[in-house]
């Protein structure tokens, strides 16, 4: 069986152009889950910032595990909605789960003035959300996941679990995940629509770092936010002298997840659209390579999909069972029992 999109959203594009600005609008009329009841958390991530979260338990004889998830570039918990129907899905199939905004993002900007560092520090973010969450009664086995850069970080999280003995974290599994970024933002400013999905992001990451220099104007220089006109603006101005980098490219090879995949040893899966309009496509041989010669890699890679997109057909869903068109996080839930031997 093979993932298969409506015939009008085949293209990558047009895909992810839906999914943003259509289904962020009507997604609840496609969801058949209700809204979980969640409780409001300030966790303690690395380096002791406060990192805001949510957590749902399910009221079942058994819980299945843990997910631990989070977004993309841009966003917060209030408007992720694609990260909604995954706590939606999880409490409804029996597992607890537990949300957070990351570095920079939603509510965990207002709490610190402490920026994003794709992963370096917030993979074990993840864990230290993990231990806190266990202690309220969210249980193991946990599951890390994100999607776009959430994906990125969600890596992180995994490596971070692995240096851990006798570890919690039982593996992730990610969708769509950044994992070269200074090959991906190069082949973006270069395309022709590519230029201007860059500059939308852009737009975002400069109104995030206005209200926290509003908040915290002795840590963000304002003038700097003002330069930053660009993705890789933004890291030049405000992240690399943080984190210790002579350069965005510097920075961008530390944190690209390529580098430490082949080592990974718990389970991972990735799920990727050959047709990702955001992301360089030479990076998937990489991937295939890596899952070629790393069993703990299951690579899931697809023709279609776009970028977090995938929005099943009427004969997908047939074909794989699934009572809605959420493939992607159908195919996340379907693995992880496989590998729980659920």
């Amino acid at each position: 069986m093979t993932y298969t999109p409506p015939w009008h959203l085949q293209n990558g594009l047009l895909m992810t152009l839906y999914t943003a600005l259509r289904l962020s609008q009507t997604w609840e009329n496609f969801t058949l889950e209700p809204e979980p009841n969640y409780q409001e958390h300030i966790f303690i991530g690395a380096n002791g910032v406060p990192i805001f979260g949510k957590y749902a338990i399910p009221k079942v004889d058994k819980i299945k595990g843990t997910i631990v998830g989070t977004y993309g570039i841009t966003g917060d918990l209030d408007n992720q909605w694609f990260l909604k129907i995954l706590g939606r899905k999880a409490i409804a199939l029996g597992y607890a789960v537990v949300l957070f905004d990351w570095r920079a993002h939603g509510k965990t900007a207002e709490l610190s003035p402490a920026l994003t560092s794709d992963g370096i520090y917030e993979g074990e973010d993840y864990i230290c959300i993990a231990k806190t969450a266990k202690e309220f009664g969210c249980p193991a086995p946990f599951w890390l996941t994100g999607y776009s850069l959430g994906g990125q970080l969600a890596l992180w999280g995994i490596k971070a679990g692995e240096a851990i003995a006798n570890s919690d974290i039982a593996g992730g599994a990610v969708i769509c995940p950044s994992v070269d970024s200074t090959r991906s933002l190069t082949y973006l400013v270069k395309d022709e629509f590519g230029k201007y999905l860059e500059k939308s992001i852009a737009r975002e990451l400069k109104k995030l770092a206005r209200k926290m220099a509003k908040n915290y104007p002795e840590a963000i220089d304002q003038a700097a936010v003002e330069r930053a006109n660009s993705i890789w603006g933004f890291d030049h101005e405000l992240t690399i002298g943080k984190l210790g980098f002579a350069s965005v490219a510097e920075y961008y090879d530390a944190s690209c997840p390529l580098h430490f995949m082949p080592n990974l040893q718990k389970p991972t899966l990735i799920i990727y659209a050959a047709n990702d309009p955001l992301f360089d496509p030479t990076i998937i041989p990489d991937l295939q390579k890596i899952a070629a010669n790393n069993p703990a890699i299951s690579l899931l890679l697809t023709e279609y999909g776009g970028h977090v997109g995938y929005v099943s057909s009427k004969h997908c869903q047939h074909e794989y069972g699934d009572r809605d068109r959420w493939w992607a996080w159908n195919r996340f839930f379907d693995w992880i029992e496989q590998v729980s031997n659920i």
